[in-house]
Parts: structure tokens; sequence; C-alpha cells
């Protein structure tokens, strides 16, 4: 089978390797539709500490299921179509053990601490499946991405009395603006880039705001009765950003983050205590999660074609990766089409 290999920073290769056999409870799958996500062009930079090389990448899939491993339960037939949570767990750290194995200290996502599923072929496991009568091979695709956002606004709490303030319009931003919105918040979409935030509007954000052209402070302080949004959720990862969600939440707000911060972030720490925040990370995602984003995408309001910058063949897949390293903020979602 064809596999898509980044071999080395800045290098990729399709090889040809066995079809895997599914082991006892697992489904072989033949995959449609495989996104590139920001951990891809990050392990494409070098610039994943988590990655060791070669490794192949992938893990927003849309697929089908080609058969059927020793075991598997009854829910499961060749040619449903199905994604795949990513995530696994050990069952024995301290995460685990409180319930949350989307943090399992021990996790290996596809195509981050393992392979992933850039391949014609992909065994997994039946426990990590979920399904959908009515969604394509593509909306499967952004399914994970989605239910990242999805958990921010969980962790969140977020409820339709809210004001959300969502911090980057990227991807993950969307999904969390999608989430907080199908609970009936009102979300401010932020963003330095117009024609993100415009998708952010589809998306389902109430207002918007460029930062770059107008003060973020003064906006949100106009709009929300000089008080500050009740939510900030933080989906870019720089010191600023993270320094700006603590600095704009109202007191007693809730502040979550998403993102990572590359560099160190120095606080004014008073704000903890004097608006007695609950500051929050936000890590992968649940069941809950996963079946929440897919039924928002089956009521058919989220603007799937505007997500998706562009689909490629595998063939065209290394190329494409080298092009958004050069230009990273020209895309949304890349899917590769393998069949």
């Amino acid at each position: 089978m064809k596999t898509f290999v980044i071999t080395e920073p800045g290098r990729t290769e399709i090889v040809d390797r066995s079809v895997p056999d599914p082991g006892p409870g697992e489904v072989l799958l033949r995959l449609h539709t495989v996104g590139f996500c920001g951990s891809d062009l990050n392990t494409y930079r070098g610039l994943n500490p988590l990655v060791s090389y070669p490794l192949v990448p992938g893990h927003e899939i849309g697929a089908s299921i080609e058969s059927l491993g020793e075991g598997v339960g009854d829910a499961w037939r060749p040619g449903q179509l199905v994604l795949a949570s990513p995530y696994s767990n050990c069952g024995a750290c301290a995460a685990c053990r409180a319930g949350r194995n989307n943090c399992c200290r021990n996790n290996q996502t596809f195509g981050v601490q393992r392979d992933g599923a850039m391949s014609e072929y992909f065994a997994v496991h039946e426990q990590r499946l979920f399904t959908s009568e009515t969604l394509t091979t593509h909306e499967m695709a952004l399914v994970e991405p989605l239910t990242v956002g999805f958990h921010a606004v969980d962790r969140a709490r977020v409820q339709e009395a809210d004001t959300v303030a969502v911090i980057g319009c990227g991807a993950i931003g969307l999904g969390v603006i999608a989430g907080a919105a199908s609970r009936g918040a009102e979300v401010f979409g932020i963003d330095v880039d117009s024609a993100k935030l415009e998708v952010a509007k589809a998306c389902g954000a109430t207002h918007l705001i460029d930062s770059a052209r107008e003060s973020l402070h003064d906006v949100l302080q106009s709009r929300t009765d000089g008080e500050g949004p009740s939510v900030v959720i933080e989906a870019v990862g720089t010191p600023r950003t993270f320094i700006s969600a603590v600095e704009e939440v109202c007191y007693a707000g809730r502040v979550v983050y998403i993102g990572y911060a590359k560099l160190p972030v120095e606080y004014e720490t008073k704000y903890f205590i004097l608006k007695e925040l609950d500051i929050m990370g936000s890590r992968n995602a649940t069941t809950k999660d996963f079946q929440a984003a897919i039924a928002m995408l089956e009521t058919g309001t989220f603007p799937t074609e505007r997500v998706i910058t562009e689909t490629v063949r595998l063939e065209e897949a290394g190329g494409r990766l080298s092009a958004w390293n050069e230009n990273p903020g020209s895309v949304t979602r890349i899917h590769v089409k393998l069949s």
C-alpha cells in the first residue's frame, strides 16, 4: 500500500508498505480522506518535540471499514463509513484514574508519538471508532480538529448566558466558536486576519474583532458593558495572547488555554487573585466531545467548504506540505484524498 512518510525535517517520501492485518478487536480501514494539521506542519519543520523520524502523519480521518478482526462487535460492518479517535490511554496514570483519559500521561496520538493514518489502509481498535449515517468522509476528517475546540468549550462550562471570546480563528479556534455557538453563547471571534474572521462568522461568531486594526480591550469593554467576557479561550499560543486572556476576562471569569506558548510567559499575577479566575488547560478530546462535534456537523450548518482550504492527491501531499511551510497563514485545513 502507498504510505506518506516524513523521513526527516523538510523531507517526505511515498513508500510501499504491507497492508496490516487487523488484530483481535481491530478493524482494517480503507482511508478516503486524511487531514493535515498544525502538528503535521511542525513535524515537517522539525519543531515537534514529541516526534521521532521517520513518521507517518495523519490523525484526522474519514474512512470505510475494509475488514474485521477477531471478536469485533456487531456494531461494525465492512463498507461502513467511520472516523477514529487518535488518542490512547494507559488506564493507570493519575489522569486515567480521575476519568480524564484525554490527558493521559502516557498518551500516544496517531501521527505524533506513533505512526498515523496517511496511507491507503490502517488498522485501529473498534473502541476508537465513531460513525454517522449522513457525514461525508471530508466531514468526518474535520471531526477530530473540531473536538479539540469542543473540549475547550466543555472545560470552560460554557452556557447560553455566557459571552465567549475566542482568541485565534484557525482550525482549532473555529471548533471553539462552533462549540460555543452550539450552546447558545454570544461569541467573539478574534484574529489579525480578516479572511479568517469571515470564516469565523460563518462558524457562529456573533462579533468579529480584528485585533491588528482595533483595540481588543476597548472593543470587548464596549460590547460587554465594561465587564469583559465571561469566558476567554486562547487558541494561538503566544505570550501576548496568553496574557490578554487573563487581562480581558471578567471578574470571576474562566480562561482556557489550548495553544502552546513557545516562549516563557510573564504574568501580572494579581489578576489571578483579584478576579478569582478559573484558569484551565485543555488537551485533546473525550468521547462526549466527538459525539457533540458529529451531531453539530450532522445539522449541516457548519461551513465545511470554507474550512477546507484545498484537497490534494496523495502524490501531491509532499509538495503541498512544503508550500504550506512557506506560507502558513494561507491554510486552514488541507485534505489528502487517498481513494
